[in-house]
């Protein structure tokens, strides 16, 4: 019997850029699975995500909502700076309301060291993965429904794969929404050897052999789950997307590469200026697919207008046909009917700002108006006394501790957070994205009238979520 419902089945990578698919990389990565369903999709070709990094961007794909609101600024989970504040509402929680099953197999990064965080407590039935920002891919610790199930040997992607089929099967005849949010190609940089040994054999430098080569390992997951969906007869009414958490990450550490081998992951990424971690196109405008025969056209089209994480919440219960009276504002627009093509679309204003924990407004912001984009660059800094440049580097130490051997770290760290001192912030730069998409041309200097009024708008949008991050980490951070 058809359901009415459609099931969902929303997967993303961590740390992949539009470089890192063989349809626009020339094949030099192989990704057969994600290129076919290119052609059976909708691609949205001005997708961005809710942030540069991790945590943040997250957390606006769960709320619908700037990830400053929800108290998730940045991906230092063992500050407890990547939480969700209990009072936010999640997908997870909208969909299991109206009588969906819920399941989220993968990278959570939203709360990683209090169960009041942890995923079974914010919407989702079921649980397979870990909590905190990466996991090493062979000697995991998955956290299964708040079980623990230590490494068998299996690579960390298959793992996971296979737990999304898994979930797909046993829920096969009820409505479901199922995140797959994958590890990969996020460090450290590990792959099976025989995938690895086919981009080595190109001349690619060792890191970007070993990220291709797990970007392919990804992709026969994909496959996989695709497969599954297709022979449980649910292709034509389970709405497949597939995107990305931010940009690629260029520069790995030292200590996430294999000994001896470069820390630089620099790729092709279609030109676009940065990556993870800025705000310039190549850190924050990512992929996004999306395949449902029963409600989307069949084969390929491209919507070229701008569409942001927190659109999906709003947008995914639109299609779905369900409600929710939510207690706080979202920033993200139910954008199906413009989808389907039935409504013209509107393009509401989109910021972005990130930098290491408390968020400074000045650094690495942006603000989309239409065509137009402004960026306040992000900066250097310096410490004011060594004892900080110390804290920063014990951050770094808990957290390779933290996952190689999550049993051992319970608490946050009772540390203050690191002292920085800015310089005075560089002038603004601004582009104009649709004749300028790969950011070449800085346009402040020509229209000095449209740069200072974007100024202002980052300035009143940061002081709106400062007011409101305040309130959210009274909670996340005791």
């Amino acid at each position: 019997m058809k359901q009415d419902k459609p099931n969902i089945v929303l997967m993303y990578a961590d740390d992949m850029g539009y470089g890192d698919f063989g349809v626009f990389n020339d094949g030099h990565v192989r990704t057969p699975n994600l290129d076919h369903l290119i052609t059976q999709s909708t691609c949205l070709t001005q997708h961005y995500s809710g942030s540069p990094v991790c945590s943040p961007s997250r957390a606006a794909l769960l709320t619908g909502r700037y990830p400053h609101r929800t108290g998730a600024i940045t991906p230092q989970e063992t500050r407890g700076l990547d939480r969700i504040h209990t009072s936010e509402t999640t997908i997870g929680d909208v969909f299991k309301e109206n009588g969906y099953c819920t399941g989220m197999v993968g990278k959570w990064h939203n709360g990683a060291l209090d169960p009041r965080y942890h995923p079974n407590n914010r919407g989702f039935d079921e649980f397979v993965g870990f909590r905190g920002g990466w996991a090493d891919y062979y000697r995991w610790n998955l956290d299964i429904n708040g079980q623990v199930s230590k490494s068998d040997g299996r690579y960390l992607t298959d793992v996971l794969g296979d737990a999304a089929v898994d979930f797909i099967t046993r829920h096969s005849d009820e409505p479901f929404l199922l995140l797959v949010p994958f590890n990969a190609p996020h460090s450290p940089l590990q792959a099976p050897e025989e995938l690895t040994e086919r981009y080595r054999s190109m001349g690619l430098n060792g890191s970007v052999s070993l990220v291709y080569a797990m970007i392919e390992s990804m992709d026969q997951s994909v496959g996989r789950i695709l497969d599954t969906i297709e022979e449980c007869g649910l292709a034509n009414n389970t709405i497949v997307m597939f995107t990305s958490d931010n940009g690629p990450e260029f520069a790995v550490r030292d200590d996430l590469v294999p000994e001896g081998e470069s820390t630089d992951a620099t790729r092709y990424n279609c030109g676009y200026n940065g990556s993870k971690g800025s705000v310039f196109e190549g850190g924050i405008k990512v992929p996004m697919i999306i395949r449902w025969p029963d409600g989307l056209p069949n084969g390929q089209q491209e919507i070229p207008e701008m569409v942001h994480f927190t659109d999906w919440l709003p947008t995914l219960m639109a299609a779905a046909g369900i409600s929710h009276e939510f207690q706080k504002k979202l920033d993200g627009h139910d954008i199906w009917s413009q989808i389907r093509g039935e409504r013209p679309w509107k393009q509401p204003q989109r910021f972005w700002q990130w930098n290491r924990y408390q968020p400074v407004g000045f650094v690495n912001a942006a603000c989309r108006d239409g065509d137009w984009k402004l960026i306040r660059p992000n900066i250097s800094f310096t410490y004011p006394d060594p004892y900080d440049k110390i804290l920063d580097d014990l951050y770094v130490t808990t957290d390779i501790e933290y996952k190689y051997h999550p049993e051992n770290v319970t608490q946050l760290m009772t540390t203050r957070d690191p002292v920085y001192v800015w310089p005075t912030p560089p002038s603004p730069e601004l582009f104009n994205i649709k004749e300028d998409p790969l950011e070449r041309e800085n346009l402040i200097l020509k229209y000095p009238d449209k740069a200072r009024k974007l100024a202002n708008d980052i300035e009143n949008w940061f002081d709106e979520m400062d007011r409101e991050l305040i309130v959210a980490q009274r909670e996340t951070l005791n």
